[in-house]
């Protein structure tokens, strides 16, 4: 039986540039940058790309596996502050404000996820992020802080509906976390 051979250095080097630039590109330029634009920004030629994604949707996709990832590293690490005394409540709101700065960066890749149909095909990283927002909610549920009917889709839904087009999420967190608190509504609305 054959072992798969690891990939070169130079083109896990390769992806990565592509990946970068994938992101920046799109981001500045919006999901109808070209693929020859792509290249150009991570410093390889168009052959080289389309070797390692082979479609612009293939490309947006691992874009935006890369920021699920993320979101899940981040998720992850919130909980493990959790577990060492940091009130579960802090650490959620925390994590929505970092991943809706993200998004502020991230909207234009996202758009083109969007547009393009482009999805991970992965699901273990937005697995992961769910597990660990679900523990953070259990977690400050646990702590009488978070609200009893607050769910994971809860906090999807502030994701997908956040104000990504301002230049802060300060003021919408501000008003939104009251929300999910066991202090701003009664037990049974």
């Amino acid at each position: 039986m054959t072992q798969a051979r690891a990939p070169r250095a130079d083109a896990v080097r390769n992806r990565k540039k592509i990946l970068t630039a994938a992101g920046e590109q799109i981001t500045a330029h919006g999901p109808d940058v070209g693929m020859d634009e792509i290249a150009a920004a991570a410093g390889v030629a168009v052959g080289t790309l389309y070797r390692h994604f082979p479609t612009k949707t293939d490309l947006v996709a691992a874009v935006v596996a890369e920021f699920v990832a993320r979101v899940a590293d981040d998720a992850e690490a919130a909980l493990a502050r959790v577990s060492t005394g940091t009130p579960a409540l802090d650490e959620l709101t925390a994590f929505l404000s970092r991943v809706i700065e993200a998004s502020v960066t991230d909207r234009a890749v996202k758009a083109a996820a969007q547009a393009l149909g482009a999805e991970p095909g992965d699901r273990a990283a937005e697995d992961r992020a769910g597990a660990a927002v679900a523990a953070l909610i259990h977690a400050g549920q646990a702590d009488g802080d978070i609200h009893p009917d607050v769910t994971v889709n809860d906090i999807y839904l502030l994701f997908s509906t956040a104000p990504t087009d301002q230049p802060s999420v300060d003021r919408w967190l501000t008003l939104v976390v009251p929300g999910l608190t066991t202090q701003a509504r009664p037990a049974d609305s």
